[in-house]
């Protein structure tokens, strides 16, 4: 065999690992260590320097100057929101949620997996300076969740990795309506309008236009992004209400190779802004924001009621609410277990809920911002959110090999 068809055959396995859940939950943990890493060792300082380094940006009137770590959590990461977006749609449009008693199941298990957790922290910090933080735990790091489950590989019923997507989605749209919520405010009136016209043209370019031009959406999505930023909203809401105006129909003359509404969709611009997305929110807007955000100094980081607030949410609230939830929904009538799965196994899908990592890191950063207690959630977040990858992985490990055939049942029925 030629060296250079040796060397090919030996990078596919690489490819296929890095290109699978499990590798970009891998290199999204990969970056989390190196940045504690970093930050707990004698060259801090230039973790430190590297956070705050000057940035400046001037388009014509427009001049923006923030540090690098903000560049990376107002800027790129309403890239990862947009992807975020476009999921819920299509999800909501052509997928998961779309079927009844799936998006029941899924609906109900997230709002548990969102209450339960927000109301142990809000227990342990109410009328203190920590109580901002309530939203921390509240979310769900897809990435994560999914890269865990796939270590399992074949054994895991399909129904259960479809079920924890709808449900990481659910969330998602939760924790967004969070942060526009609560996490939001200064507002002023003069950029917001600007934002909504911006939003408005990209919705009537989408309805009328057809949005078939992505660069169209590129150019009205910077002039929201501007909008929401320099009036007290999130920009991360801006992406996400940016996403709901891209069309699933298909392009003129695209591919029809069915009636489903998959297959008709396939060429939409949604489609074709989410594959161009996907790997760049993946591999390098993700890792980069891990990289800038995981890294604590366990020096200057006490463990406090902020701590065990994000730490019990995660671990504690988000399995025990998102079983109630589901439990509930169940015995109503209104949703069924996905085919081969069990109570054991939605337990260990609750644990992996817990896992929080990039939404929660997010929200601590809105909650806490230039206080000591940001780093105290972080320790929470992080901490917490490895705990639930391993225990989860271990009660799941159990559950699949006892899986049998067939719908599992009700719980007492």
């Amino acid at each position: 065999m030629p060296t250079s068809s040796r060397e090919t055959a030996s990078r596919r396995p690489w490819r296929a690992f890095l290109a699978s859940e499990a590798g970009a939950g891998t290199l999204l943990i990969a970056c989390a260590v190196l940045a504690m890493a970093w930050a707990n060792s004698p060259a801090r300082h230039g973790y430190e320097t590297l956070k705050k380094l000057p940035l400046a940006v001037t388009v014509g009137p427009v001049a923006l100057a923030m540090p690098l770590a903000d560049w990376v959590k107002h800027g790129l990461m309403s890239v990862f929101f947009l992807l975020v977006g476009l999921e819920i749609k299509r999800e909501l449009r052509a997928g998961e949620l779309v079927d009844p008693r799936r998006a029941a199941l899924a609906i109900f298990a997230a709002v548990g997996g969102m209450v339960a957790p927000a109301a142990i922290y809000a227990l342990l910090n109410a009328g203190g300076p920590g109580a901002p933080g309530w939203g921390i735990p509240m979310a769900t790091d897809i990435a994560f969740a999914l890269g865990v489950l796939s270590l399992l590989g074949r054994r895991v019923p399909v129904g259960l990795k479809v079920f924890l997507t709808a449900v990481a989605i659910v969330d998602d749209l939760g924790a967004v309506l969070v942060i526009a919520l609560f996490y939001s405010g200064g507002l002023q009136a003069g950029p917001l309008l600007l934002m909504g016209i911006a939003l408005a043209a990209a919705l009537a370019y989408g309805t009328l236009g057809g949005g078939r031009h992505l660069l169209v959406y590129a150019v009205l999505g910077l002039v929201a992004w501007y909008g929401s930023l320099e009036g007290g909203i999130s920009p991360s809401v801006a992406a996400v209400l940016l996403a709901f105006t891209v069309p699933m129909t298909p392009r003129a003359g695209g591919p029809h190779h069915g009636p489903s509404a998959g297959t008709e969709r396939s060429d939409s611009p949604l489609h074709r802004l989410e594959h161009l997305l996907q790997p760049w929110v993946t591999y390098a807007i993700l890792p980069l924001f891990a990289l800038l955000t995981a890294g604590v100094s366990l020096d200057a980081a006490v463990p406090n009621r902020v701590t065990a607030g994000v730490g019990l949410g995660l671990l504690l609230g988000k399995p025990t609410g998102l079983l109630a939830a589901s439990a509930l929904a169940v015995r109503l009538g209104w949703a069924s277990l996905p085919a081969g799965v069990n109570w054991a196994a939605m337990a260990g899908v609750g644990l992996l809920a817990g896992i929080g990592f990039t939404m929660s890191l997010f929200i601590a950063g809105l909650a806490f911002e230039g206080t000591p207690y940001l780093d105290q959630a972080k320790i929470g977040v992080l901490s917490a959110s490895t705990l639930a990858g391993l225990s989860g992985l271990a009660v799941l490990r159990r559950a699949t090999a006892a899986t049998t055939a067939g719908p599992a049942g009700v719980p007492g029925r």
